[in-house]
């Protein structure tokens, strides 16, 4: 194993054989849970938005990340899934034997056991009112393919399967609610919301989209698109940051400040905004907040460019996470 140190922060670059230590790479999924505020939208009750912004903010995190109780690298071939230990992946609150994944290339199957109940997912977010209903596995289904726009989730019990990619590697991540992964979780600590933490910013087009290679907190390299750069005041400075644009017009901030490693993540925090028309943004770094990699071992987040380290303290959005996160043993 070689160990790097960027911007500050130990990184792990691991071979294959590394195992289960290199497949966290449960990259934090650039999960893009803000809706975000036009800019020079007045109608717009900063505080209350903020607030109703950390409610949704919770609880899609608690369902969607804090409840990762594992990863499990897929190797060519069939494997048997259950909690019996003599399972090629061992998954507790499983009965001892649930199915089979099979991976041929990068196409990957699972079969439910005849006794066992699955479904697939109807939607990959927390329940909603109006998502797609789940569907009972009858037979294989497709886990992961070039083909398909967007991997199902299965679920058998409260416990879910999913395929992560990353790196060229191939894994099952599960999801256990019940996990003492997921029942350790200490829960969200924020700033009180400040609006002199609210900036407007002039977003400074470059010739052209470009695409970065970001290395991430196990040395693995993640793609993103930029486009520019935001243009800001913040505590009697200008500063800039340079965002990943995730789809027309929406801007991802992964950003360091002089807290972190205090007040604040050592490795980075992420806030979204919205470009305006008037080419404007408005950065609320209230709702500035953790990656998944700050609570869950299970997971990864990219390391900030060093255009994107802050000099001044941002002491608004989410407070680091009250203890520090352990890797877990190599399986």
């Amino acid at each position: 194993m070689r160990i790097l140190r960027v911007a500050g922060v130990i990184v792990r670059r691991c071979g294959v054989a590394a195992t289960l230590a290199c497949l966290m790479l449960a990259a934090c999924g650039r999960p893009d849970v803000g809706v975000g505020t036009p800019a020079g939208d007045a109608s717009v009750d900063p505080v209350a938005s903020v607030q109703a912004w950390r409610d949704k903010h919770e609880a899609d995190y608690l369902y969607e990340w804090a409840s990762i109780a594992g990863l499990h690298m897929l190797e060519p071939g069939t494997q048997t899934v259950g909690s019996d230990p003599a399972a090629a992946i061992v998954v507790p609150h499983l009965p001892p034997v649930a199915g089979r994944v099979t991976v041929l290339g990068q196409r990957v199957e699972f079969e439910a056991e005849p006794a066992v109940s699955a479904v697939r997912k109807g939607a990959r977010t927390r329940p909603q009112p109006d998502q797609p209903p789940d569907e009972p596995l009858t037979g294989p289904i497709v886990l992961h393919d070039a083909d398909l726009e967007r991997d199902p989730e299965v679920a058998i019990g409260s416990v879910r399967l999913v395929v992560h990619t990353g790196g060229g590697i191939l894994a099952l991540r599960v999801r256990d609610p019940q996990s003492g992964q997921a029942r350790g979780f200490l829960g969200f600590s924020w700033f009180p919301i400040d609006e002199t933490y609210r900036v407007t910013g002039r977003f400074i087009r470059d010739a052209e989209p470009r695409e970065l290679q970001v290395l991430n907190t196990y040395g693995d390299i993640d793609t993103y698109t930029t486009e520019g750069l935001v243009e800001f005041e913040l505590g009697g400075q200008t500063l800039r940051l340079r965002p990943f644009t995730t789809r027309p017009n929406r801007f991802y901030f992964v950003f360091r400040d002089a807290s972190s490693g205090e007040e604040t993540y050592e490795t980075a925090r992420f806030v979204y905004s919205d470009l305006g028309e008037d080419g404007t943004t408005v950065i609320d770094f209230n709702e500035a907040y953790n990656p998944p990699c700050a609570f869950n071992p299970y997971t990864t987040c990219p390391i900030p460019l060093k255009e994107n380290i802050l000099p001044v303290r941002v002491l608004a959005g989410e407070r680091a996470y009250p203890v520090a996160v352990k890797l877990p043993g190599v399986r």
